[in-house]
């Protein structure tokens, strides 16, 4: 396979800009200097934009589960209750963080169903300090509502913690207007920046919130990273991966530039091409929706089609050049998932819509291709 001419259409990580893996071979700096407050401050005021907030924000060098391990264990101790909603597979990742520092009220609900808010009202009832939840859930397809919990939370005093890891930067997210105390995200999602770092933005209630724990992370300690990030130099608490920031840097300017109202529309239009060529082929959608939920804007998940294997589909297109996703767990083989987000063009929509006809026509599901991906393309001409 050749890498050079692969494309990656999978829900991260996601091709980069040229112009980003060159940032990462500018030399090394001292991590304690004004060059690289320089660089953190430039990326905590783009990401305030993206986050749509006044909050802190701070930058870990690990993945969005770092930034979701840093957010429970930094605000939740022993005898701490904790609701964790869970509808796909990284619901239940935030479930098992909450449970190595807190007292976890799983809310569980089968993958790729949306989440019942009566459910949640009467658990924020009995009591909690915190409820996690994950919007945009990428195993399953599905964009849970952030807005009525944010609200939910917010009545009942408890903490809204939030992972934005895969919708923040290619969708609408408001993280002070929806009340989220913490929120997160990753670099290799809609930001368009190489794996390996996390966006965390937490609110004063949540700083309060962490007075008295005993037990928070060492490495990924939020109260750390604030004592740092105040400094008049602002700096990390501990070395940072100095390449991974010249490459988030530059990735934030390329969002800034397109502008994140114009992002947006862009990741939507080719989300909703994506379905479009789904449904003129007759592959019906993964996600269950009910008035609350919609489908995700970052990623597609689609059912296996009748007499066709999820994985075949997947390892096909990889033969062909495209890179997609399979199915999680109990999901493998059952659906494939096509991601649209980061720096994600038309040209690579149609693109991956013309190689599943062909993967599929050869598997004996359509008689012919062409109908996906004119309804793409119809949809794309809204651009």
């Amino acid at each position: 396979m050749d890498l050079e001419d692969t494309l990656l259409m999978m829900p991260g990580p996601v091709p980069v800009a040229p112009r980003v893996l060159r940032a990462m071979s500018k030399p090394m700096i001292n991590h304690r200097s004004a060059e690289f407050a320089g660089i953190y401050t430039d990326c905590r005021a783009i990401l305030a934009d993206v986050f749509q907030t006044k909050n802190d924000i701070f930058l870990l060098s690990g993945s969005g589960t770092a930034g979701m391990e840093a957010a429970v264990g930094s605000v939740a101790g022993s005898g701490d209750k904790v609701i964790a909603i869970e509808n796909g597979k990284f619901g239940e990742r935030f479930k098992d963080l909450a449970a190595l520092y807190a007292e976890v009220v799983p809310l569980e609900f089968e993958w790729g169903l949306p989440v019942d808010l009566e459910q949640v009202k009467e658990k924020l009832e009995e009591g909690a300090k915190a409820i996690t939840l994950v919007h945009n859930e990428t195993s399953a397809g599905i964009m849970n509502p952030a807005v009525e919990i944010g609200k939910l939370a917010k009545k009942h005093d408890a903490l809204f913690i939030m992972d934005g890891v895969t919708s923040l930067g290619g969708d609408e997210v408001k993280v002070d207007e929806w009340n989220v105390d913490i929120a997160i995200v990753g670099s290799q999602k809609c930001l368009a920046a190489p794996p390996g770092m996390a966006a965390v933005s937490v609110s004063e209630k949540a700083f309060e919130a962490m007075n008295g724990i005993k037990k928070r992370p060492y490495y990924n300690d939020l109260k750390a990273y604030k004592k740092s990030g105040d400094k008049p130099r602002p700096e990390t608490p501990y070395t940072p991966a100095i390449p991974l920031f010249y490459a988030l840097q530059e990735a934030l300017h390329i969002v800034k530039e397109e502008g994140m109202e114009a992002r947006i529309k862009r990741h939507r239009t080719l989300s909703e091409a994506v379905r479009a060529a789904a449904g003129a082929m007759n592959i019906e959608m993964f996600p269950q929706l009910n008035e609350y939920s919609q489908y995700s804007n970052t990623i597609t998940a689609m059912k296996s089609p009748a007499g066709v294997d999820g994985e075949d589909i997947k390892n096909d297109m990889k033969k062909r050049g495209v890179i997609i996703a399979g199915g999680q767990e109990r999901l493998k083989s059952k659906i494939f998932r096509i991601g649209s987000m980061g720096n994600v063009t038309a040209r690579d929509v149609l693109s991956t819509v013309q190689q599943l006809e062909i993967v599929l026509s050869k598997r004996g599901y359509i008689g012919s291709v062409g109908a996906g991906t004119e309804a793409a393309s119809r949809v794309i001409d809204r651009l």
